[in-house]
């Protein structure tokens, strides 16, 4: 597959520049970088064209170490991050176990179709695979030479799946991840950092450089949008109908209720970089983000108050638990909060 023009260390040099000014000496802003710095695409091996990778090692303190992305399926909570670690709750998040996995590179994407089938994505090409819950996980690709991460991943059913990642990486599937096909979804190769779906079955995709996509077809077909910034954009979080938000960089956050043929931005009280979203069940939107950055909206994400939470420890990702409470997942590694502790002390 050759590689589209644009590619240069200076573009990423200059991301990580950004990136380091948001947060100096944030432990998850480092890893960050480090994930986006690889160079190249490539076309996808399977695991066993290249030697064994050596297996994630078990360790007492796992839930504590950095996770990078958590998902919740059917009454347990998966969370992936560092080390190739996974670590599975069925109690709501009160105990965690740390499950056995082929890799020890780090893991930045898990999603799940079903309480049995699962996938997770990170740094050397990784791709895994779970049929049972996540108790077991097969690597289905690994290519450590393209030196390609990745960054996402979703599935529309149980055979058809899209992985995203580094310089405009995009790659599918349509037997359930045993092989991947990759092509090219613009002219730019820029990073492909988060896809989504909205309720009305529109898929976005944010990237770096200002750059966002959309398709109207289930994926298929892709468009880019038009942006207000230039800045790299690390979270999408579609709303009711339409409507949706997008953010990233210096604590940057736009919404759209045309589908994203038109944006506004709005005030966030951070140059934070912001991570993750969610739409929760009764209508609040939280934002989280890099030093203990938390932003919550109680009029379907028009305005945002800004939380400073006191450790100013990164949070990568946010999830509602189905519960009633959140899981927070980042440097601090896997944490239970009620909305109500995150929003004690605004700035």
């Amino acid at each position: 597959m050759d590689t589209p023009s644009g590619t240069s260390s200076a573009r990423v040099a200059d991301l990580a520049t950004q990136q380091t000014s948001t947060s100096t000496g944030n432990r998850l802003a480092v890893m960050t970088f480090a994930l986006m710095m690889a160079v190249g695409a490539g076309v996808l091996a399977t695991a066993q064209d290249e030697p064994s990778p050596e297996p994630a090692v078990m360790a007492r303190l796992a839930s504590r170490t950095l996770a990078l992305d958590a998902v919740a399926v059917d009454g347990a909570l998966v969370a992936v991050g560092e080390r190739g670690h996974i670590l599975i709750s069925t109690d709501g998040g009160e105990t965690w176990q740390q499950q056995d996995v082929p890799t020890r590179t780090a893991l930045t994407g898990v999603y799940f179709h079903d309480r049995n089938l699962g996938w997770a994505v990170g740094h050397d090409s990784a791709i895994l695979r779970t049929a049972d819950g996540g108790t077991t996980w097969e690597l289905v690709n690994w290519a450590p030479e393209d030196e390609a991460p990745f960054f996402d991943v979703w599935f529309s059913d149980a055979d058809n799946g899209v992985v995203i990642g580094a310089y405009g990486s995009y790659f599918e599937t349509t037997d359930g991840g045993t092989t991947w096909s990759s092509r090219w979804i613009s002219e730019d190769d820029w990073h492909l950092h988060k896809i989504a779906r909205s309720g009305n079955g529109r898929l976005y995709i944010a990237a770096e450089a200002g750059s966002i996509y959309r398709s109207d077809d289930n994926g298929v077909t892709w468009v880019t949008l038009p942006s207000l910034y230039q800045g790299s954009y690390f979270g999408v979080l579609p709303l009711e109908g339409d409507s949706v938000l997008l953010f990233g960089l210096r604590g940057h956050l736009f919404r759209s209720d045309d589908a994203g043929e038109s944006w506004e931005e709005i005030e966030t009280g951070t140059v934070a970089m912001l991570t993750d979203g969610q739409l929760l069940g009764d209508g609040t939107v939280i934002i989280t983000g890099l030093g203990g950055t938390v932003l919550t909206s109680s009029d379907g994400g028009r305005t945002f108050t800004h939380h400073q939470q006191a450790n100013r420890r990164g949070i990568s990702a946010v999830v509602d638990t189905g519960d009633g409470s959140l899981l927070l997942v980042g440097e601090f590694g896997v944490k239970n909060a009620e909305l109500s502790q995150l929003t004690a002390t605004a700035d």
